[in-house]
């Protein structure tokens, strides 16, 4: 299936593809984005409303205004003229939101929060997508539209709820997307159709202005090509909010990165209902990880799965039909009949049983987090299997309840949660994984992300579009400072666990400006170089690494006279943190700059030996 081809227009594009079209090739959002609002052409059930003339010109008017308060300058609005959609539960201001059912419709005059600063930012909203209704169900058949196919075979669920969302981005339709994810909502689609999934830290993305489903529990989620862009616009989203009670702040140093060989958990458990496909996939997703050099070992997953029963087993059940309460009372037959069935199970839970379930969530929260002490993460399949539209029309319950089975628990814990690409089954359906860690771990797990993608390098989406190429001069991960270092901290020599120990994170190798001197310090255990701003020098060969800011001081803190931190210039403009060195260090030190570096001095004394 291949419908981006029936639309004109840059399908398929990344985020960085759209920056550079109008920053590097002259292109404007007024001819780039006209094919977004043509009409016409085959049905597409993913979208439940799309941008029209009006709307498109209205979006680029203000666009206008935004560039021009900028100065125009496009670097202030990374998401200029970048087309995006939005899960129909999710407010924009003059659009209706149904939230999959047209009796439950109304019209904001103020947009979600996400929706608002990602408008600020640049982005044009082109759609609102389809949903599992009330976003409640993990397939994408329960809307009054019809099943939201799968972008590999139309045979196939989507995964849901967020099923428009994932299949728009799949298909190249939009930049990236906006989906909720109480249950998995932002993981299973994600796996389903081969695109990435990063379901943020509970209240790091405000929720208001969305149609809540758990409204303790409900998280918005970001759908891209790569993850990439889905951090990106997850950073440009993120922040707290007062307008929602369960935003919060990120604490001061909760983020930390990971090391190099980080150490992931797998369940000891592995459950796949007989899918040989599945349970080949996620062997080989494990081949591949064990060959990046993840140490890997398996824990008891018996927690994780009673925890996973108790989201749709239990009173939280009362939460969805609070969402609907109103609904059910004037239209019940407006609510689609497995959505009905699963909300007013509500009636046979008590507030004593809504307590209790608290308790026992808390215990098994708890146990959880413990076991994952000393991991990183946890390393699941998204999906146990996947089933097709008939199978699902036959057994819309039991087939939807085993799709939770490693997505269910992940909020109720306090997890956050990245979705990734794993190939593709011996079906040609796509495989998935997801990466799980605690709460505040979103930029870790995207830095592991990121690798993962790399590493396979497979196509994005169902676009059949390469990977783009990484940037070499990606920005410091979040809450760290990226460190230039010169001598014996880079890997491989004596004062490198410095950096390891501290949870530093190795990101390139460079070089400075070309006005730098190198010395080969005299009478320094172990031997170390001083570095020095010079008229007459020239680019000296230096490794990045990103410092966890918590760590930064106590990194410091441990660096002898005469050397210090201060502020280096690299070869491509680039300001870091870095080693230099006082003036009163180089008494006796040798001059060492025509080797280009401390490793090429160094090799050269071992010749000479």
């Amino acid at each position: 299936m291949n419908a981006a081809a029936t639309q004109k227009g840059p399908i398929g594009w990344t985020i960085a593809q759209w920056q550079a079209a109008y920053r590097d090739e002259g292109a404007t959002p007024e001819t780039l984005l006209a094919a977004w609002a043509e009409r016409g052409g085959p049905p597409d059930n993913a979208w439940i409303k799309r941008v029209d003339g009006a709307g498109l010109a209205s979006q680029l008017q203000a666009l206008r205004g935004l560039l021009e308060q900028a100065g125009g300058d496009l670097a202030r609005l990374p998401l200029y003229g970048v087309p995006f959609a939005i899960k129909d539960n999710i407010d924009a201001a003059g659009w209706p939101t149904t939230a999959a059912c047209p009796e439950f419709a109304y019209t904001p005059d103020q947009d979600a929060t996400v929706v608002g600063r990602l408008r600020a930012a640049g982005a044009i909203l082109v759609g609102k997508t389809n949903l599992d209704q009330f976003a409640t169900g993990l397939v994408g058949t329960r809307s009054p539209l019809g099943a939201v196919v799968n972008t590999f075979n139309p045979e196939y669920v989507s995964g849901g709820s967020s099923s428009g969302s994932a299949s728009v981005v799949a298909r190249g339709l939009a930049a990236f997307s906006l989906g909720t994810d109480t249950a998995g909502s932002g993981r299973v689609p994600a796996g389903f159709n081969n695109i990435v999934g990063l379901k943020p830290t509970k209240g790091r993305l405000s929720a208001a202005g969305v149609v809540p489903a758990c409204r303790t529990q409900d998280c918005v989620s970001v759908f891209a090509l790569t993850v990439d862009d889905a951090e990106l616009v997850a950073d440009i989203a993120a922040g707290f909010d007062e307008r929602d009670p369960y935003s919060r702040a990120q604490p001061a140093g909760s983020g930390h990165p990971w090391p190099a060989q980080p150490r992931l958990a797998v369940p000891a458990q592995l459950e796949f209902f007989g899918d040989a496909q599945a349970a080949a996939a996620f062997d080989e997703a494990l081949w591949v990880l064990k060959a990046s050099g993840a140490v890997v070992e398996t824990i008891d997953f018996t927690p994780f799965n009673e925890l996973a029963a108790l989201l749709y087993q239990g009173p939280w059940v009362a939460e969805r039909f609070a969402a609907v309460e109103a609904l059910w009372k004037q239209h019940p037959d407006a609510i689609h009949p497995v959505v009905r069935g699963i909300v007013e199970q509500a009636a046979g839970y008590s507030a004593l049983d809504a307590f209790k379930a608290e308790y026992r969530r808390a215990e098994l929260a708890r146990r959880i987090h413990q076991s994952l002490q000393g991991f990183d993460a946890l390393f699941v399949p998204t999906a146990p299997s996947i089933y097709t539209i008939a199978q699902l029309e036959a057994d819309p319950v039991t087939l939807n309840s085993r799709l939770g089975v490693y997505t269910n628990f992940a909020n109720l814990a306090d997890l956050s949660a990245l979705a990734l690409p794993a190939g593709m089954r011996g079906d040609g359906l796509p495989a998935g994984i997801t990466v799980i860690g605690l709460a505040w771990q979103d930029h870790a797990l995207a830095q592991f992300g990121r690798q993962w993608q790399a590493r396979l390098d497979l196509p994005l989406g169902a676009t059949g579009a390469p990977l783009p190429a990484a940037s070499q001069s990606r920005a410091p991960a979040r809450d760290t400072v990226r460190v230039s270092v010169v001598g014996a901290h880079l890997r491989g020599m004596p004062l490198n666990h410095q950096l390891t120990s501290r949870r530093a994170v190795f990101v390139e190798q460079a070089r400075t400006a070309g006005d730098y001197r190198l010395y080969a310090l005299a009478n320094t255990t172990p031997p170390k170089p001083g570095l020095v701003k010079s008229a007459d020098g020239a680019p000296i060969e230096v490794e990045l690494w990103d410092v966890p800011l918590a760590a930064f001081g106590a990194f410091v803190a441990e660096i002898p006279a005469p050397l210090g931190i201060g502020t280096l210039e690299l070869e491509d403009g680039r300001l870091v943190k870095g080693f230099i060195c006082e003036p009163r260090g180089l008494e006796g030190a040798r001059d060492i700059t025509a080797f280009g570096g401390w490793r090429a001095y160094l090799a050269s004394l071992a010749a000479q030996a």
